[in-house]
């Protein structure tokens, strides 16, 4: 039988920010939660898209293309594979993620914020 989990409650219990942890797994998907705040860094992810949900707070998301988004708590938005973006919040803001298993973390892009799979998949 599956568990029971509160993503917000668990995003919230976080320390490191810009640091998914992995809370659950739906076929070939990740299911992760972050606590973020301030940039992460422009990136893209050349073949998956990737799933925002804000659990508290507010994300602000640019596109390369010169456009962007801000997202409230409970507003959700899909960054279509391939898509520059970066993004970045005024305070902390506890976000859940829905991502393919292929996907990294900030796709072509490696900085200090940069975390792998393993991380991810440590135990909270």
């Amino acid at each position: 039988m599956a568990k029971v989990s509160s993503p917000k409650k668990i995003a919230a219990s976080l320390t490191e920010h810009w640091s998914p942890r992995v809370i659950a797994e739906v076929d070939d998907s990740y299911v992760k939660v972050a606590k973020v705040n301030g940039e992460l860094d422009w990136h893209s992810h050349a073949d998956e898209d990737e799933m925002f949900l804000v659990l508290e707070g507010a994300l602000h998301i640019d596109m390369e293309d010169g456009t962007s988004v801000d997202l409230a708590e409970g507003d959700l938005y899909v960054v279509p594979k391939g898509v520059r973006h970066n993004p970045s919040t005024k305070g902390d803001c506890l976000l859940m993620l829905i991502e393919r298993k292929t996907t990294l973390h900030t796709g072509d892009t490696v900085n200090e914020k940069t975390r792998s799979l393993e991380e991810q998949l440590r135990p909270l």
